[in-house]
């Protein structure tokens, strides 16, 4: 291939190209041919579909009324046509789509449950709408132990979801939390995938005045949730349940250190919650790549854990789908690593996902 060609800004390989080289590229090949080979990312992600994002969140327009009536903050633009197209510009076959947060966690056990069911339907229709471009990753009720096993059952059974979708915390509760156990012992069994999304913590709301919460503490809290998981013993014991932690796992590629010192502060009370260790499930999570494609978050991801366990997302619609193409581009994957993040992974733990 002439040396034009492989400097294209192409749309998984960005690299600006020098005027001088543009020319010679022209005089060399013809301009027809340097078109051809240098699409733009639209027309050549649209012709040919082939990711799946799993870090998508949907709107219904009945949750963002809720929302805005029972207090729980204001709510993003989004249509299922905006997902469409967005998708269609970056080359995404297949969203599984999760509820923005705080998810259903709003007001009192029925409020939520109703919550958490209307919006599994919305997702669920979306699929049907729009065959093999959505899937779902359906949500809980999750402070209500008895509706969230109801809602397990009729959501991956009924409306056949692909995992479920929770927050990092409900109020002070982490993942690890006893409370929990009982679902995730249905989940468990039924080998399940649960993809987390941060919120504001209770803990802390707005720690730095002039930034908002989403600026530091979604980050954190997802890490809080990993070391509740952890520690508590929970990760362990329930061995069977695929976990996705959003936006690279957070600050826990940056902090990994202090918890396996931890590990070994705690001693032979950490071998009965971790026998096999903390980097064990550290390295049997997934994570994925919204708002961590960057070169610092994926360079400290990529030392914990193989390009298996990491998987596209893109955060959409508060971010472009754009943002995470483009720089994963900038990154170092060899072409099998590319496919398997874009896809493959995700097709491996979900193999049910319709897709297209």
């Amino acid at each position: 291939m002439s040396p034009f060609f492989s400097n294209c800004a192409c749309p998984d390989h960005p690299v600006q190209s020098s005027r001088r080289g543009f020319l010679t590229g022209l005089t060399a090949v013809g301009l027809g041919a340097a078109l051809s080979a240098c699409q733009s990312p639209t027309s050549a992600q649209a012709s040919k579909p082939h990711r799946i994002d799993i870090h998508h969140h949907i709107v219904p327009p009945k949750y963002a009324a809720d929302l805005a009536r029972l207090g729980g903050g204001g709510a993003p633009k989004w249509s299922a046509q905006m997902s469409l197209d967005n998708m269609d510009q970056n080359g995404i076959a297949t969203s599984v789509v999760a509820l923005m947060q705080p998810g259903a966690f709003l007001s009192q056990a029925e409020t939520d449950r109703s919550l958490a069911r209307e919006s599994n339907e919305f997702a669920a229709q979306m699929g049907r709408d729009h065959p093999g471009r959505f899937g779902s990753f359906a949500t809980l009720p999750l402070m209500d132990t008895e509706g969230s096993l109801r809602e397990i059952e009729y959501a991956m059974d009924t409306l056949k979801a692909d995992g479920i979708g929770l927050m990092t915390s409900y109020a002070t509760h982490y993942m690890g939390d006893k409370r929990f156990w009982p679902i995730w012992e249905e989940l468990n069994r039924r080998k399940a995938v649960i993809y987390t999304h941060p919120l504001s913590a209770a803990c802390c709301r707005n720690p730095v005045p002039g930034l908002p919460p989403a600026s530091i503490e979604f980050a954190t809290d997802t890490t809080r949730t990993i070391a509740s998981l952890l520690f508590s013993g929970a990760a362990h014991r329930f061995p069977d349940i695929r976990w996705i932690w959003s936006h690279s796992g957070g600050t826990m590629p940056f902090l990994w250190s202090r918890f396996t010192r931890q590990e070994f502060d705690l001693g032979a009370k950490a071998k009965e919650v971790l026998p096999q260790g903390v980097l064990h499930e550290i390295k049997r999570f997934y994570y994925d790549t919204a708002q961590g494609h960057h070169e610092g978050a994926m360079a400290a991801l990529r030392v914990l854990v193989p390009s298996s366990q990491i998987m596209f997302g893109s955060d959409f619609p508060y971010r472009s789908a754009e943002d995470v193409r483009l720089g994963l581009g900038e990154r170092s994957f060899t072409t099998a690593e590319r496919e398997a993040i874009d896809r493959g992974n995700a097709l491996r733990i979900m193999p049910g996902l319709k897709t297209v």
